[in-house]
């Protein structure tokens, strides 16, 4: 799960966009005092910032010569102005994109994707294997592995697999593993959704792991991560 930092002093729109941004399945943290906006990026530890320009105490310009003198975090500007010269401004101080107020979720989400794809490369096969409950999950070859053998799943199956196993012991919202899904070109209903959860679920009990993958009534599913003995 990718951290983002929200500078936003407008605590409604702060809300909307944490709220919007949570069911696309980030973590976002804000701003607990305007005039040490450091303190929180140190305690945070984003992996990208999302700052407005016009701020209490110090505008959002500062903070990012500030950032940028300690970390190369990627950080994308929000403001309200149009003047052209805060663009070149924030490009300057080493901005990775820009977006006006009032804007569109769709544009500010697909602006927030294309830089993490492009700075942490999460949309390609660098994470190809993972231990979960004993079984090796090969992201790959669609595959869960125990001793007491292997499964095959289904591209939709192993998505949902990989995102729940990215998150264990969370819960993942069905709305977040729609759009989890649908970003990756795929249109899943909600009713889709449930059928795959469920085969997913059936394939596992060939391997007893079925009964780690738990729904959450309303809410969405999670899978259990047992802890291991030393």
């Amino acid at each position: 799960m990718f951290k983002l930092l929200l500078v936003e002093d407008d605590a409604t729109l702060y809300q909307e966009i944490k709220e919007r941004l949570t069911g696309w399945s980030y973590e976002v943290f804000g701003v607990t005092d305007f005039s040490n906006v450091m303190q929180d990026f140190t305690d945070v530890k984003p992996d990208l910032v999302i700052i407005d320009i016009q701020l209490p105490k110090f505008d959002g310009f500062h903070w990012c010569r500030m950032i940028r003198s300690h970390s190369n975090v990627p950080i994308l500007f929000l403001s309200s102005r149009d003047h052209p010269s805060d663009m070149v401004m924030s490009m300057q101080l080493g901005a990775d994109d820009f977006v006006q107020k009032p804007f569109h979720f769709d544009v500010l989400i697909a602006k927030i994707q294309a830089i993490l794809r492009r700075v942490y490369n999460y949309n390609t096969e660098q994470v190809q294997f993972k231990t979960w409950n004993g079984a090796a999950v090969e992201y790959q070859k669609n595959t869960v592995t125990t001793e007491a053998g292997s499964i095959e799943l289904t591209k939709n199956e192993i998505l949902i697999l990989r995102e729940l196993i990215g998150q264990k012991n969370k819960i993942v919202t069905r709305e977040a593993l729609i759009k989890s899904l649908w970003d990756d070109e795929r249109f899943v209903s909600d009713n889709t959704l449930t059928v795959n959860v469920n085969r997913l679920r059936k394939k596992l009990d060939e391997l007893s792991l079925g009964q780690y993958i738990e729904t959450k009534v309303g809410q969405g599913y999670i899978a259990v991560e047992e802890a291991q003995p030393l």
